[in-house]
């Protein structure tokens, strides 16, 4: 880890997308920012797409994060859904991979696991953890924002530990360990 690096935690969603922002030293973590982007005005599933890849992009050049820490889709019984949370997630990490940021991929309950010791621990929990832990005064109304802080500080907190989680460093990494998904 270098002297101080910023992960970017994303919680994709086609609703509504949460990120945050993190400045992390061995020692500590501090928030830089959480916020959401908004997607329930747009009625087009592409354009959704559009504004989650552009705003990603924005983020990253904003901040430069060294890192992100995405959320996996939960896999729940709407097979559109989960099919629609994919593309939000696969055009997320699209956006990091162009600007060759390393992402890692979490489960929620290891999210959870990770925040609260609780893989089973609700949204509300989770935000109330990472309340006291940054030291943060007022939680957001919608709470996509804390699970997107919640990536960052698990993926902090799991660094450096053997880790089954998904890790790309750039496109030709991805390539590298998905040989089955490229077709020729």
């Amino acid at each position: 880890m270098n002297e101080h690096n910023i992960i970017l935690g994303i919680d994709p969603g086609t609703t509504i997308m949460g990120f945050g922002l993190i400045k992390t030293t061995k020692k500590e973590m501090n928030l830089i920012q959480m916020h959401e982007l908004q997607l329930k005005k747009y009625n087009n599933h592409f354009l959704k797409l559009q504004k989650i890849f552009n705003t990603t992009i924005d983020i990253i050049d904003e901040y430069h994060p060294d890192e992100i820490a995405i959320e996996a889709p939960f896999f729940g019984k709407n097979v559109q859904s989960m099919l629609k949370l994919g593309r939000a997630q696969g055009v997320a990490m699209a956006a990091g991979l162009s600007r060759e940021v390393a992402i890692t991929e979490y489960s929620p309950k290891k999210i959870k696991m990770a925040i609260t010791g609780n893989g089973n621990a609700s949204k509300e929990q989770v935000a109330k953890m990472l309340q006291q832990l940054l030291k943060i005064k007022t939680l957001p109304n919608n709470l996509d924002a804390t699970d997107g802080l919640a990536a960052a500080v698990c993926h902090y907190y799991n660094k450096g530990k053997m880790n089954l989680s998904k890790s790309y460093s750039g496109w030709s990494a991805f390539v590298n360990q998905n040989p089955k998904k490229i077709k020729t």
